[in-house]
C-alpha cells in the first residue's frame, strides 16, 4: 500500500499532499504505540480519536499518551476538555478542521468508530436537543439499552438494524432526535455535511484475537491502578454526574463505586476488567461491521513489523 497517496479534501481547501493515516482497534490494541512510531518515522503529527482522552481529567484511566510520549511528536485533541464541559463529535470534527492545513503527515488514532467513520462520510446536522428532551433521555438510560429498543424498532427501523444495540448512548442520541425533531435519525444521516476526509487516505485497524486482547487488558488496568487512575476518579468526586459522557471511562463508575461505599476495591477492579473487555468485544464488532474495507493488520506483532507492513 502506497501510505504517500493519502489525502485530505475539505470543501474550499486544496488537497493534502502529505500522508494522512487512519488506525482504529479495540482498547489495549497497541494503537498508541503504532501511531507514534509512524510520527516518528513520518515526521508527522498525532490526532486523537477517542472520545474519551480528550478529557484533561482522565490521563492515566483512559490511557492517553503519557507526557514523554507527547514530547516525542505533536499530538493534538488530547485532555483538552475538561469534565464538565458538553463535547460531541460535532465539536471534534470542527477542531480537525482547524488542523487541516498542517503539512507534515496527519496520524488519527483511536477506538472511537464513531469519529473516524465521521470523518469519512460526513456528520449529519442534526438540530440541538432540547434539555427537557435530554433530560428525558437520560431518565430512559437509565433502565438500560432495551428501554429504546421497541420505540427505536417502529421510528427508525433502518437505523436499528446496524446500531449497537447494547450501546444505550448511541440509542439515547436516536431517540432524542427523533423526540426532538420528528425526523428519524437514519434520514438526518442520509443528508450529511460533506466529509473532511477523502477516499486517498491510509486506514488500519489493528486486529486483536480476544484471548490475547484480554490479557492485555487485565495487565493494563492493574498497571494504571499502581500509576494511579484511583487518585483520578478520587479528584472527580466532588463534581461526579454519570449522565456526563466523560464519565463513560472504563472503569471510572466501578471505581467510584468503591469510593461511595458500594463495592471493596478490588471488586471493582475486577467489574472495570470485565467491562473493558466487553467493551472491547463491542469495538471489534462494529469494525467488522464498518470497516470491512479497511487494512487489517495483527495487534500481536511488533511495532517495527507493523511499521514494515505500512510503509512503502
Amino acid at each position: 500500500m502506497d501510505i504517500w497517496l493519502g489525502n485530505l479534501h475539505l470543501i474550499g481547501m486544496k488537497p493534502r499532499t502529505a500522508p494522512t493515516i487512519l488506525i482504529a482497534g479495540p482498547t489495549a490494541a497497541g494503537k498508541s504505540a503504532l501511531a507514534l512510531a509512524l510520527a516518528a518515522r513520518l515526521g508527522g503529527a498525532v490526532i486523537n480519536a477517542d472520545a474519551l482522552q480528550v478529557y484533561g481529567c482522565w490521563r492515566i484511566l483512559t490511557a492517553r499518551p503519557s507526557a514523554a510520549e507527547e514530547a516525542q511528536a505533536p499530538h493534538h485533541l488530547y485532555g483538552h476538555i475538561a469534565a464538565t464541559a458538553p463535547y460531541s463529535v460535532g465539536h471534534w470534527l470542527r477542531e480537525v478542521e482547524g488542523l487541516l492545513n498542517a503539512p507534515q503527515p496527519l496520524i488519527f488514532v483511536g477506538g472511537t468508530g464513531l469519529y473516524l467513520s465521521s470523518l469519512l462520510r460526513g456528520l449529519a446536522a442534526v438540530p440541538p436537543i432540547p434539555p427537557d428532551i435530554r433530560a428525558a433521555g437520560d431518565r430512559l438510560r437509565a433502565q438500560g439499552a432495551e428501554a429504546f429498543h421497541a420505540y427505536l424498532r417502529q421510528h427508525d427501523p433502518q437505523l436499528f438494524t446496524r446500531i449497537d444495540t447494547a450501546n444505550a448512548m448511541r440509542l439515547q442520541r436516536a431517540w432524542e432526535v427523533h423526540q426532538a425533531t420528528g425526523r428519524p435519525l437514519s434520514q438526518w444521516q442520509r443528508d450529511t455535511d460533506p466529509p473532511l476526509i477523502g477516499t486517498g487516505a491510509t486506514k488500519v485497524v489493528l486486529q486483536a484475537e480476544p484471548d490475547w486482547l484480554a490479557d492485555r487488558i487485565f495487565q493494563r488496568f492493574d498497571r494504571m491502578m499502581e500509576a494511579g487512575a484511583l487518585a483520578e476518579v478520587v479528584a472527580q468526586k466532588p463534581t461526579w454526574d454519570p449522565s456526563r459522557p466523560a464519565a463513560r471511562a472504563l472503569g471510572a463508575g466501578e471505581l467510584m463505586a468503591h469510593l461511595e461505599g458500594n463495592l471493596s476495591q478490588q471488586k471493582a477492579v475486577d467489574k472495570a476488567k470485565i467491562s473493558s473487555r466487553q467493551y472491547a468485544k463491542r469495538q471489534r464488532t462494529w469494525f467488522r461491521s464498518n470497516m470491512a474495507d479497511w487494512r487489517w493488520i495483527p495487534a500481536d506483532i511488533p511495532v517495527q513489523t507493523q511499521l514494515d507492513l505500512l510503509l512503502p
